[in-house]
């Protein structure tokens, strides 16, 4: 059997003061966190699309990556890239991995040709999983590349290119049933509008939720649930996409009464072009039960696009990792490394280096955050910030004893109000402290 990385053994946590590049400084998949061993808290996914067939070329230049899986033939590729994706899970650790349909097979020259190719590469994929123990955290289709979808997939104003989405879908969910996926993502890469000039809105939402609700019904008729998840974004590539938020996607949801079977796959880099911070995003998703999986990496708020950079910032991972905790976990969603080597990391071995970068960042986040947990950092602030609801007029409000007529009758004999302080810096300080 080829082996893609000769030179690099299985990765092993040698703890921070090792000078061995290919080693976790911090991450320990057997340590317990708050009873739990890391990896159960973590369930560290690798995607295959950054990571198997991401090229390194951008907007302003050609292909840089130095990759020695092509062969003669597409199929050939597809095939050693699962022997090398294999190989980066076991060396890696990841007990997880994702995918979207057309990363692991090559479209071909019709639907059905693709649909072929399909069941070669994941009867390949199955053999794999079989022998290795890894396990498909999600798969999803790419409804988004071809240029049939130049104006989305479920919201095409083609009646024709909604039907070939649907039989992507489902394909897709018979992949899941047959590597025993745990959830099934929807990611609407063109699922918005270029201008509403033309544009009827309401009717290519009515679209989407058919489609979804479609979905839904198959994967009940077919003996399979996976956890569904939907990943919002606001732009790019789409002028305006309908999932903008975590707080758009869950009104879509609750519109059109999907709660029950959706939830959501969060990205730190799509919180960014939001304007929002990643934790936000994780609070109102956990705020509505609906906090389902993330996809880990980060942006860079200089640059106005999703950049996917491996996620090092410990500061903002602490945050995320803390809203987690506070979920109750992330099973059965995972941390997806969703995020792609720099261009100048172009060799073959940078992609297990940026895992073991991210893996130990949120390593390290996942320690602060529970360390915050248990000290009741943010508990012992919020309690006494809103100490005034806990009793007197406060604890009336709350347990709604009163209304418009009452309040003002308080608020007239009691408008001397004192404030307090945040003494927000100082907090921040001290957060410090725990990070650092």
């Amino acid at each position: 059997m080829t082996t893609y990385f000769p030179n690099v053994d299985k990765i092993k946590y040698e703890g921070p003061n090792t000078t061995n590049m290919f080693a976790f400084r911090h991450y320990n998949a057997d340590e317990l966190v708050l009873g739990k061993p890391m990896k159960d808290h973590l369930r560290f996914a690798v995607a295959y699309w950054h990571t198997m067939t991401q090229d390194g070329s951008d907007p302003f230049g050609v292909a840089v990556n130095q990759r020695s899986w092509f062969g003669a033939t597409e199929m050939e590729t597809a095939k050693n890239r699962v022997e090398a994706f294999f190989e980066i899970l076991q060396k890696l650790g990841a007990e997880f991995f994702c995918f979207h349909d057309v990363d692991i097979a090559p479209q071909g020259n019709s639907l059905e040709e693709f649909l072929q190719n399909l069941d070669e590469i994941t009867d390949l994929i199955k053999e794999k999983m079989d022998q290795t123990g890894i396990k498909l955290l999600w798969n999803t289709a790419n409804l988004f590349s071809h240029p049939r979808f130049v104006n989305g997939a479920a919201s095409s104003n083609n009646a024709d290119v909604f039907a070939y989405a649907a039989a992507q879908i489902k394909k897709g969910l018979d992949i899941s049933k047959k590597l025993n996926g745990e959830n099934y993502v929807f990611w609407g890469g063109r699922e918005g509008y270029e201008t509403l000039l033309n544009t009827d809105m309401k009717f290519e939402q009515d679209n989407i939720a058919r489609l979804f609700k479609m979905a839904v019904k198959y994967g009940e008729k077919i003996g399979h649930k996976p956890q569904f998840l939907i990943e919002p974004k606001p732009k790019e590539p789409t002028k305006h996409q309908y999932d903008f938020d975590a707080a758009t996607t869950m009104a879509f949801i609750q519109k059109y009464g999907l709660q029950d079977d959706f939830k959501l796959n969060l990205e730190a880099n799509h919180a960014t072009l939001a304007g929002h911070t990643f934790e936000h995003e994780l609070c109102v998703a956990r705020s509505y039960n609906a906090l389902g999986s993330i996809d880990a990496n980060q942006g860079d708020v200089l640059l106005g696009w999703d950049t996917d950079e491996f996620p090092t910032n410990v500061y903002d991972v602490t945050l995320a990792m803390y809203e987690i905790l506070e979920n109750g976990g992330i099973a059965p969603g995972g941390v997806n490394f969703d995020a792609k080597v720099r261009r100048s990391a172009f060799e073959m071995e940078d992609l297990l280096l940026a895992h073991i970068a991210g893996m130990d960042t949120f390593a390290r986040a996942l320690k602060n955050a529970a360390k915050l947990k248990e000290e009741r950092f943010f508990d012992d602030i919020k309690e006494k910030r809103y100490a005034s609801y806990k009793e007197g007029i406060g604890a009336k409000i709350v347990a709604d004893e009163e209304d418009l007529e009452s309040l003002t009758a308080y608020a007239l004999k009691h408008d001397d109000i004192k404030m307090e302080s945040s003494h927000i810096e100082y907090v921040k300080n001290r957060l410090n402290d725990y990070l650092f």
